[in-house]
């Protein structure tokens, strides 16, 4: 039997195992996938050596702060400067981003075409989304509550802002279950039926901020294919293909 899981703070949204499960059992695989929720990423060595991990996947807030504790890293994970996924062999942690390819699937649905990326947040999904953005060569501006990191900060959103941006994506975990009637503090009377809208939270499937901006008349998208995507990509790399 082999062991895998999710770690994370507070894990009580995820639906990573019901869906590892779900695979698991279809393939007729012999492994197990848990929630493993840790207070500090300083306890993940103890975690590994208690569980007998193979690997893990990695969310908020840990998917900078495990880095230290890796061995290596994948050349894309050292350029996003995040991981959301660890392979463990012969004892050795490397650590892998497949949040890029869940955000590539993502925006195949959604119209890139001479458009700009408003990302709300800058932790580890926004620097996936970042890595994407410069890959496809596309422009983009940051909404940080702290102005150091980001081009704007939200009080700072002015209806121009949004006008000068076709695609808004939520990057943060505001509006995750159970906290489901929360939503970014952005001017969403200016969001228009020009607009998309990319939300990364997939639960609630349909979260405030997407609700908020449909009724506005923009396209929107959840978190549900961006999560399968990277899910299935960390389920090749734990069997090596």
């Amino acid at each position: 039997m082999r062991y895998f899981g999710l770690i994370g703070k507070s894990l009580s949204h995820s639906f990573s195992q019901k869906f590892f499960t779900a695979k698991f059992a279809a393939d007729g695989i012999e492994a197990c996938y848990d929630l493993l929720e840790i207070d500090s990423i300083s306890k993940i060595d103890r975690l590994i050596a208690e569980k007998q991990l193979s690997g893990f996947n990695v969310t908020i807030p840990y998917k900078e702060s495990i880095i230290p504790y890796l061995d290596d890293l994948s050349n894309e994970a050292r350029e996003v400067g995040a991981v959301n996924c660890v392979v463990i062999k012969d004892a050795r942690k490397v650590g892998y981003n497949t949040d890029v390819m869940g955000i590539d699937a993502t925006l195949e649905w959604l119209d890139t075409t001479d458009v700009k990326v408003l990302i709300l947040g800058t932790g580890g999904a926004s620097k996936a989304l970042q890595h994407v953005l410069r890959k496809r060569s596309m422009p983009y501006s940051i909404v940080s509550r702290d102005k150091q990191r980001g081009d704007y900060t939200y009080d700072e959103v002015t209806p121009d802002v949004i006008a000068e941006h076709g695609i808004i994506v939520n990057t943060t975990p505001v509006g995750m279950f159970p906290n489901v009637d929360a939503a970014p503090a952005i001017c969403y009377d200016a969001i228009t039926p020009k607009h998309q809208a990319f939300d990364m939270v997939y639960n609630p499937a349909k979260t405030r901020f997407l609700e908020l901006c449909e009724a506005q008349g923009a396209k929107t998208m959840g978190g549900m294919l961006m999560l399968q995507t990277q899910a299935i990509a960390s389920w090749h790399l734990w069997q090596e293909r």
